[in-house]
């Protein structure tokens, strides 16, 4: 199925730090032919390198990569927290790089949310104060962006701590007032960079869970930062991988595990489970009508959450589209193949 059209682009966005950063560009024909030697040789460093994606409407994209690998560097200058040194950046159509700066404070206060890792709440502020903030700044009267916070507090499960300040929540809490706030003005886009990745393992699971079930109810386009592969498969429709400024691969996390790019994304799928990965449709086997049928199971669901039932089965399973069309079948010893690494 083809993706959606998408909402936001970039085309060989560029961010180089250092002095007179711009004129390394001066006489080459094309942005791609600047090399890390060339950048070393003028005192420059690449934070963002010749980096292209493009993000559908509705989309979970995630940017991942190593400490330093630019990832939050290129979030920002998608939202031009940042001013990128080069390239084109599209945001509904408009080249966000044409705007001044007083119309992407309008773009920013009215079309995207930020979630980042350290929650910044303010601190003299309840968590409706803290929620109905960002409505304050765009002028909303009270009553009508107390209405509207109210509605995000409870979206995000914390109806009964409206009126407690920051200092009485938890970690993980305190995180959900910071994603009800950057929901309050109902964003196009949605930013998030590493939100998580402050928190105990066992509340960063459970906001994980929180973000999906937000997700299937809002379906927001979002753009998500984290060095974790594990959250980002869990996550994302679609997995960009930086290295040193530049993006390696664009894929979803399927794609990424059975055809990395190089040894750099190989590496962060060597230890994945693939069973949380491959679905049943790229693991079935055509469907040969002379076998009973032991059950149905989506297409696109993972391996994981099916082996065992059909480990336990003698027969195998019909694997079935979103139409409810038979488009192949599932034998035990596919499971067992992908459970046991083959």
């Amino acid at each position: 199925m083809a993706r959606p059209e998408p909402i936001l682009t970039c085309e060989h966005v560029w961010k180089i730090f250092g002095k007179n950063a711009e004129r390394i560009f001066d006489g080459v024909p094309s942005t791609s032919e600047i090399t890390s030697e060339d950048l070393r040789a003028a005192s420059l460093i690449g934070a963002v390198r010749e980096a292209t994606i493009e993000v559908a409407e509705g989309e979970i994209f995630i940017i991942m990569g190593l400490s330093g690998s630019g990832k939050s560097t290129l979030l920002r200058c998608l939202s031009r927290l940042i001013e990128p040194t080069t390239g084109v950046i599209t945001f509904e159509g408009e080249n966000l790089l044409t705007k001044s700066e007083k119309e992407m404070i309008q773009i920013r206060r009215h079309k995207m949310g930020m979630v980042f890792q350290h929650f910044a709440l303010m601190p003299h502020l309840t968590v409706l104060g803290n929620v109905a903030f960002p409505l304050e700044v765009q002028g909303i009267d009270r009553n009508s962006r107390h209405q509207k916070a109210r509605e995000v507090i409870d979206l995000v499960g914390l109806s009964d701590r409206e009126s407690y300040y920051p200092r009485e929540l938890s970690g993980g809490q305190q995180q959900r007032v910071g994603i009800a706030r950057s929901l309050a003005v109902e964003p196009k886009i949605w930013f998030l960079d590493e939100p998580f990745s402050a928190l105990d393992p066992l509340i960063r699971r459970e906001m994980q869970d929180e973000f999906l079930r937000i997700q299937s109810v809002l379906s927001k386009t979002i753009v998500f930062i984290t060095h974790d592969f594990n959250e980002a498969i869990r996550l994302a429709d679609r997995i960009a991988i930086m290295k040193d400024g530049a993006i390696i691969q664009v894929g979803t996390p399927e794609e990424l595990v059975r055809t990395p790019a190089d040894s750099y994304v190989e590496e962060f799928t060597n230890d994945l489970t693939k069973s949380k990965v491959f679905t049943a449709r790229s693991v079935m086997a055509p469907k040969d009508p002379s076998l009973p049928s032991g059950g149905s199971v989506p297409d696109s669901i993972k391996i994981e959450e099916i082996a065992a039932e059909i480990v336990a089965s003698e027969q195998p399973y019909d694997v079935v589209d979103a139409q409810g069309n038979i488009v192949g079948q599932l034998a035990r010893e596919a499971v067992i193949d992908v459970l046991v690494g083959n």
